[in-house]
């Protein structure tokens, strides 16, 4: 499996077969049979390697924000991915491109950004995890992409055994998807973002966040202003880590906004329609976006919903589920995703897909 989004934590000493759990913002997960740490790209590529002469599956793993490791664990070699570091590769007066390291904290490279005056990561802000994590998922938050700003992704080529480059154009970006997501062939080593040199945001294009900022949609701001309403409002929602909020002990969103053709937005409005007119956006082409969050509240899974052992719905955030115990099980994790994906799709017929990756576990 490739690198999957994560919040490093380097203070962890791991040992050979120890929990998965304290490497996971679930704090969840099983034994792994191996954890290495690699600290640079060449480290990456060494520990990838000595795996695969063992014969042994390989998971490469930045700490875990956006991953649901299963109660087995993992069969095999964990990698650590610790790499940190940015340059700028290529720049004139419009524009700077800077190659930065897989394991560079994401919140950390958006506030290098913003205070050197490139623009064009303010409003993912806040997101947990690993720079090397982000097109993977092709990360998005209130109204910005990553797959916006990214000319390149340097990877490993497990299947090959050779390094290369892959071009933006190449990396099969899509709504919370790239052909890094599901594939165990590439390990990601550093990516590229080209950003603008502004002192102010791209164009802001989310309804919620224009209204916090007190600006029209497609208005500009200063940078400083959009990360800190961006901070302020995933806070609200316990999407910010914080030790001390037991609704942050979560991967973020569970499921991914549905997708759905012109016949089936119809078929799902009529039977939504003693709610009134759902909430929805228009996607390339003939298709609509519809809001999960807004799906799982009206099939009766209000903020709070408990599963069981201790795991329940946030009580700030619809979409995330949370090991608010401390002591659950992936399973009891994964029996409150099933009974919501099974009752949204009993009674508005649209099936909910996870976001996050899965490893030794389904829903």
């Amino acid at each position: 499996m490739s690198d999957v989004s994560a919040q490093p934590t380097p203070e962890i000493q791991p040992a050979d077969a120890c929990s998965l759990a304290k490497f996971t913002t679930l704090c969840l997960g099983g034994a792994a049979a191996r954890i290495e740490t690699a600290t640079s790209s060449g480290e990456i590529v060494q520990k990838v390697r000595e795996a695969q002469a063992r014969d042994e599956p390989v998971l490469i793993l930045a700490g875990g924000s956006n991953v649901v490791i299963g109660d087995e664990g993992f069969p095999g070699t964990v990698v650590l991915v610790r790499s940190r570091g940015l340059r700028v590769v290529a720049e004139d007066p419009e524009t700077v491109t800077v190659r930065v390291e897989a394991g560079e904290p994401w919140d950390e490279l958006v506030a290098a950004t913003l205070a050197n005056g490139w623009s064009g990561l303010e409003c993912l802000s806040g997101i947990p995890g690993s720079t090397g994590a982000t097109p993977i998922q092709n990360v998005g938050a209130y109204g910005q992409e990553v797959a916006e700003t990214i000319t390149g992704v340097q990877v490993y080529d497990r299947h090959t055994g050779e390094l290369g480059r892959i071009a933006a154009a190449d990396c099969g970006f899509a709504y919370r998807s790239s052909i890094f997501k599901y594939s165990d062939r590439w390990a990601v080593l550093s990516v590229d973002f080209r950003l603008a040199r502004s002192p102010l945001s791209g164009p802001v294009r989310y309804a919620e966040l224009a209204r916090s900022l007190g600006v029209e949609v497609g208005q500009r701001v200063p940078l400083a202003d959009a990360r800190a309403t961006v901070l302020r409002l995933r806070a609200g929602k316990g999407m910010v880590l914080d030790p001390s909020d037991p609704d942050t002990r979560s991967v973020g969103s569970f499921f991914t906004n549905p997708v759905l053709d012109q016949a089936a937005y119809q078929l799902f409005r009529a039977r939504a329609a003693e709610f009134g007119e759902p909430p929805a956006w228009p996607g390339t082409g003939d298709v609509v976006k519809i809001s999960a969050a807004w799906l799982i509240d009206k099939a009766g899974f209000a903020k709070g919903h408990p599963g069981p052992a201790g795991v329940a719905i946030s009580t700030k955030h619809t979409l995330a589920l949370t090991n608010r115990s401390g002591t659950a099980r992936t399973a009891d994790l994964v029996t409150l995703a099933r009974r919501i994906r099974d009752g949204v799709h009993e009674r508005f017929g649209v099936t909910l897909h996870p976001e996050p990756v899965l490893i030794n576990c389904t829903v």
